[in-house]
């Protein structure tokens, strides 16, 4: 297991259309080929049992590969499916509820859309924050606006543990978010509704090394 390595770069969602109509291996090998650092599972459909089996699946993909591998919502999956590590919403398990379950070594990421719920995340032990949305996405219905790459800064600056900006991302945001402190970037259609995922995440990849520069 790759314990407590950095969560940074391009971070993908595999939020798909239908789950069950997606090839996720054939996906996420080609975004982990292309530079995806960070692969966070995502399937609000389909039964525990299944999940289990496509984590088992995607796992060894990523670890091949030297990424990530996050499971959302479920730290009991993660567990049980050898994953790298979970990432909670503001509704879901409690971070020191996970803690207990996946131990220190593995981990728990949290999301947050104000100052206030940032600084709550990490006062709760997680070990990266993903906020947003940064900008308008058609993936995921939000009840607020768009967040902005300047309250985007203002937490990154205020938050000792990594920034992941999430929502709306493209090639052209994914700098504008880079250039407000993020330690990285969560993408999904970007990549998932790619003609070419491996391309489409290779040339994220360029955007975040061309960022951090050795």
């Amino acid at each position: 297991m790759n314990a407590k390595k950095t969560v940074q770069g391009v971070y993908l969602v595999t939020d798909t259309p239908d789950p069950s109509e997606t090839d996720l291996n054939a996906l996420v090998s080609a975004a982990v080929e292309g530079g995806a650092s960070v692969v966070q599972y995502r399937d609000k459909r389909s039964s525990a049992r299944r999940k289990l089996e496509t984590i088992r699946t995607l796992q060894p993909v990523c670890r091949q590969k030297g990424a990530l591998f996050i499971v959302n919502d479920r730290a009991d999956l993660a567990l049980a499916g050898e994953a790298d590590g979970v990432h909670l919403g503001q509704k879901d398990m409690p971070i020191a509820e996970a803690r207990k379950i996946l131990g220190r070594d593995r981990i728990i990421g949290g999301t947050a859309s104000t100052m206030e719920e940032a600084r709550r995340v990490e006062a709760a032990g997680a070990d990266y924050l993903g906020f947003g949305h940064i900008y308008a996405t058609p993936t995921k219905y939000k009840g607020y606006a768009p967040r902005g790459p300047e309250l985007l800064a203002q937490v990154c600056r205020n938050l000792s543990i990594p920034v992941v900006a999430i929502g709306g991302i493209d090639e052209k945001g994914a700098t504008e978010v880079l250039q407000s402190g993020a330690a990285g970037f969560a993408v999904s259609s970007a990549v998932c509704r790619a003609e070419d995922p491996r391309l489409a995440a290779e040339k994220l990849r360029v955007i975040f090394e061309d960022s951090f520069p050795e």
